[in-house]
């Protein structure tokens, strides 16, 4: 069995040099990154198109790992592509629809990027949605009402934060076996 690509899709912050996704694709050996979006452009449209690029770049077998916004434009994407997907790893996906903390977009602003209302159908491929305790950007009930309705296996990761810098993790060692389950799938 071919080893698949690993394609990072980044929220809308998480291009940073100590962010786990970062340094996750910096000891994989088959790997791309969706480029980050910048903090001034919300066009949904745009980073579905940006995941799509990479996605069809990629030769053979595929699994995505996607943290934070890169989760709801996955979800996006996935309902507009045929690109065979062998598994997705969904980690920490916010609450888009409600107020975000200070700092993030409004929901109005979402609404005009084109990010709601964020897609609630079951995935076309299987998926592991790994979920905070205390979160700020989604409660642990609403990412499980949401892996619920992707078809995503639901995994408690405690009290983690957002999972970023910001919350005190850089390397995330969990995320490795989260991959090898879905590469093996």
């Amino acid at each position: 069995m071919t080893a698949p690509t690993v394609l990072i899709v980044p929220g809308l912050r998480d291009a940073v040099a100590s962010h786990w996704q970062t340094l996750l694709a910096a000891r994989l050996p088959r790997v791309r990154a969706v480029p980050p979006m910048g903090r001034d452009d919300l066009g949904c449209a745009a980073r579905v198109a940006a995941i799509e690029r990479e996605a069809q770049a990629v030769e053979g077998p595929l699994v995505i790992v996607a943290h934070s916004g890169g989760v709801v434009m996955l979800m996006h994407w996935a309902q507009r592509t045929h690109r065979p997907v062998r598994g997705a790893l969904l980690a920490t996906p916010p609450d888009f629809e409600r107020p975000m903390p200070e700092g993030y977009p409004s929901v109005e602003a979402l609404r005009a990027g084109g990010w709601l209302p964020v897609p609630t159908g079951a995935l076309p491929f299987p998926s592991i949605v790994a979920a905070s305790r205390n979160d700020p950007l989604a409660s642990y009930e609403r990412a499980a009402q949401m892996a619920q309705g992707w078809g995503s296996r639901l995994v408690d990761l405690g009290e983690v934060g957002h999972l970023n810098p910001a919350s005190g993790y850089g390397e995330w060692p969990g995320a490795q076996a989260f991959i090898d389950e879905l590469s093996a799938g």
